[in-house]
């Protein structure tokens, strides 16, 4: 106890530095932008921003990256109240009652429900941040190189199960992936391979141009095929605090939410948008009368925007205990992690406390800066929906190109991500989810260089990943987890986790 009392002194002792301070503002406020303006999410934002990030010192630029993410999931509920379009796909449970409340006039109780829940979740789930960090380090400093490749493969079939959509497309992606990870040059002997004797691609495929073509690119792309219209709701907003009817009706779905969210969230695969939609068809499984959802129910509002701010926090857990990313988001924080001479992982922990708990006792600022920004600026939130779309793609279209040409001042890296961006269009098209490709790009490394130490210390003997009782048990679950989710009955149920009934 004393020696996690002194830690959070140290964590709240550089989060409060002035420089770390302006960080963590300006991710929230970046992170509660981006959740606002509809088809700008988390994922393509921190992709652009990662070129910005190599001039800033590590903590800071994690602390921004991290407030980017979980500012979203707060921006995200004010359009889908205000104007019924999620600002990001983790919101979009969230319009199916809000904006039904905002419609009869309680748009401000809407809204104060979710900062609550938001933020009450945030704080819960920073708390189990801090409290499983310890044990979970001590834990992965006993892994050896096989345990940790097994762990590796179950984190890829964990993104399997958990994927929206077909298990052998989610497959095909992170095989996808990995593949991708394998261009460049051998990590042992330095011979080229995959790179098709192109110079550029001596040393592989740049983290940011895959990650900005996927998610940055290509989701632009998609955005522009459709002409949304932004009805914004034109009521005066009055009375924002609930009555004590609505807090007494929220406080069981915003704790069940809560719990929801942080289990999910640790998981690999999961993160705030399945939490998201899991909280809230729990709510109306547990409903006196699950015909008022979609309704303006009050609980469809708590419960799903506690659970996707609970799993954006928690999903810090296994990223920064065990080195393994458990969705796409952090995914690009392994990549920005090691831009900046990071490795992920236990010696996170033991060798740079600054920046893990730094980055804990920032969460805590941050959750209660959005409190803040949220509520007294719903006006201004309110006026920018109004920016013209054909205004604002081509700016983020700019600023990307740039953002990627800065990296090694390389036209050729700008034509790579307009590659990526129409592969991302493509997958997007025919239901691939590009997740888990970017998980399989970013473990794929770290997977073979488990794979060949384990292979070297065993002397070329595959089994040792079966005679040792941790990989054996991992690669174990992982077999079980992929062969229950093959079958039919299952296959069938898992999509209704994601229906918007």
């Amino acid at each position: 106890m004393t020696d996690l009392l002194a830690n959070l002194a140290l964590g709240f002792g550089v989060a409060f530095s002035p420089a770390n301070l302006g960080f963590c503002m300006l991710g929230t406020l970046v992170g509660t932008l981006i959740g606002v303006l509809p088809g700008v999410g988390p994922l393509a934002t921190i992709a652009m921003l990662l070129p910005i990030t190599f001039g800033l010192p590590p903590v800071g630029a994690l602390i921004m990256l991290a407030g980017i993410y979980y500012g979203s999931q707060y921006g995200g509920s004010t359009t889908s109240i205000l104007v019924n379009i999620p600002g990001e796909a983790a919101s979009v449970v969230t319009t199916l009652d809000g904006h039904q409340m905002a419609l009869q006039g309680r748009a401000g109780p809407a809204l104060a429900i979710a900062a609550i829940g938001s933020f009450f979740a945030g704080c819960v789930a920073t708390v189990l941040v801090a409290a499983l960090g310890a044990p979970l380090t001590s834990v992965a400093l006993l892994f050896g190189p096989a345990e940790y490749f097994s762990l590796m493969v179950l984190g890829l079939i964990f993104a399997v199960v958990l994927a929206k959509g077909s298990v052998v497309k989610a497959l095909t992606m992170i095989l996808l992936g990995l593949m991708l990870s394998m261009i460049g040059s051998d990590i042992e002997t330095g011979q080229s391979r995959m790179s098709f004797d192109i110079p550029e691609m001596a040393d592989g495929i740049g983290f940011v141009t895959v990650a900005m073509g996927v998610f940055g690119f290509a989701e632009i792309m998609r955005n522009l095929e459709h002409t949304s219209s932004r009805d914004v709701v034109k009521a005066k907003l009055t009375g924002l605090m609930p009555t004590w009817a609505d807090l007494k009706a929220c406080a069981p779905a915003i704790g069940r939410g809560t719990l929801l969210g942080s289990i999910l969230g640790i998981l690999p695969g999961g993160g705030a948008v399945i939490a998201a939609f899991a909280a809230y068809t729990f709510e109306k499984k547990v409903a006196k009368d699950p015909s008022r959802f979609g309704r303006g129910a009050i609980e469809g509002v708590a419960a799903p925007e506690s659970a996707n701010n609970a799993a954006a926090q928690t999903s810090f857990i296994p990223l920064l205990t065990l080195g393994i990313p458990p969705n796409a988001v952090m995914a690009l924080m392994v990549g920005a992690m090691t831009i900046h001479g990071i490795v992920p992982g236990p010696q996170v922990m033991t060798k740079q406390p600054e920046l893990f708990w730094g980055m804990i006792a920032s969460m805590w600022l941050g959750n209660a800066m959005l409190v803040v920004i949220n509520l007294p600026l719903v006006g201004v939130w309110v006026r920018l929906l109004r920016v013209p779309y054909r205004l604002l793609y081509p700016a983020i279209m700019i600023f990307c190109c740039i953002g990627v040409y800065s990296i090694n001042n390389s036209p050729f890296d700008v034509l790579i991500t307009a590659t990526f961006g129409l592969v991302g269009y493509w997958l997007a098209k025919h239901d691939f989810e590009p997740a888990p490709m970017l998980l399989g790009f970013v473990l794929g490394p770290l997977m073979e260089e488990n794979l060949r130490r384990a292979m070297l210390i065993a002397r070329g003997d595959p089994t040792t990943f079966l005679t040792r009782p941790i990989s054996a048990g991992l690669l174990a679950l992982a077999t079980l987890l992929l062969v229950i989710a093959l079958l039919p009955m299952i296959r069938s149920k898992r999509e209704q986790v994601f229906v918007e009934e």
